[in-house]
């Protein structure tokens, strides 16, 4: 399966919810988005067959994102029946954390490989200022995820003012377990571009002012630089959509909950495969489609942002 670059997509990130139980910043406005109309979602066995339709077609790591997905009804077996799809070597899911120590053994359970938890803050205070949510929620969850088996990164989007002053206690938390750290730079999205624009932090700063050991990544298509404190267990990685450029390697694909594949996370171009797929057409011509206008790269830099939030996109 390759883009008009020639790029194998091999990745595919499925939002199954526009809805969050947290209002993260930097994701979508205090007062929340319109939601979608319930009859605009996929369905389980639509997702599973589109799903069935990629991994044919060489997708072999799924990604299951939101909104926050374990909001959903039955997100448990739609997990596990895609466990069940050999050709899927990495399962995994975004979420914020807040009912992994509910779900977690279950998700174990039913085939998810890890997950990737978003925390940007380990102070309460600012984590309830910045997201609504409960830390101590999320820290449970991720306690619970270790002990079930989980393979956890955390993801801790970089935000100057706020979490700056916390380094050094998300490098810690690779000291003494297998957890690897990624810290992201803020990127302007959606209607809130500007507080991103505002809140922004070069990866670049953070390497130069702390004793890191640079690694290698075995992994071409993954956008993180990795590097390692000394005597650590985990791994700290360093995304840098806006310093550093690394679109050239670009392996994924990204299907929204209202049934729109959208080749970029950064444009908004999107091929719409709900409509011909309850009509009963063969979807795959809009896949092909969707592959076909997948862009070189983002442009960011260039002032350009796309309209969409979030929350809606997956991330």
């Amino acid at each position: 399966m390759l883009d008009g670059f020639n790029r194998k997509i091999n990745y595919l990130r499925i939002s199954v919810t526009d809805l969050c139980n947290f209002r993260c910043k930097y994701c979508m406005p205090e007062d929340g988005v319109c939601k979608i109309n319930r009859e605009d979602i996929l369905t389980y066995e639509e997702l599973y067959y589109i799903t069935h339709l990629f991994v044919e077609g060489g997708v072999d790591k799924v990604r299951i994102t939101g909104g926050e997905p374990l909001i959903r009804k039955g997100i448990i077996h739609f997990i596990e029946a895609l466990g069940h799809i050999e050709k899927i070597k990495d399962l995994a899911m975004t979420t914020n954390g807040s009912y992994l120590k509910k779900y977690a053994k279950d998700l174990k359970k039913a085939g998810l490989d890890r997950v990737n938890i978003s925390l940007d803050t380990l102070n309460p205070k600012t984590f309830k200022k910045l997201t609504k949510g409960d830390l101590k929620d999320v820290l449970e969850g991720i306690d619970v995820a270790f002990d079930e088996g989980l393979k956890i990164k955390i993801n801790t989007v970089l935000l100057k003012g706020i979490n700056d002053d916390e380094i050094n206690n998300f490098l810690n938390l690779t000291m003494d377990r297998d957890i690897d750290v990624r810290f992201i730079e803020v990127m302007p999205i959606g209607p809130v571009a500007d507080y991103a624009k505002e809140k922004f932090i070069s990866g670049d700063e953070i390497i130069k002012t702390h004793n890191l050991r640079k690694i290698e990544n075995d992994d071409i298509s993954s956008p993180a630089k990795l590097y390692k404190l000394e005597g650590s267990r985990g791994r700290i990685g360093f995304i840098e959509p806006m310093s550093h450029n690394f679109c050239e390697n670009c392996n994924r694909m990204r299907l929204t909950a209202d049934g729109k594949l959208k080749p970029c996370l950064h444009s908004d171009s999107v091929v719409d495969i709900k409509t011909p797929l309850r009509k009963g057409e063969d979807i795959r011509r809009y896949i092909d489609e969707a592959m076909s206008i997948k862009p070189l790269r983002h442009h960011l830099l260039e002032g350009e942002s796309i309209e969409s939030a979030m929350n809606s996109i997956g991330g």
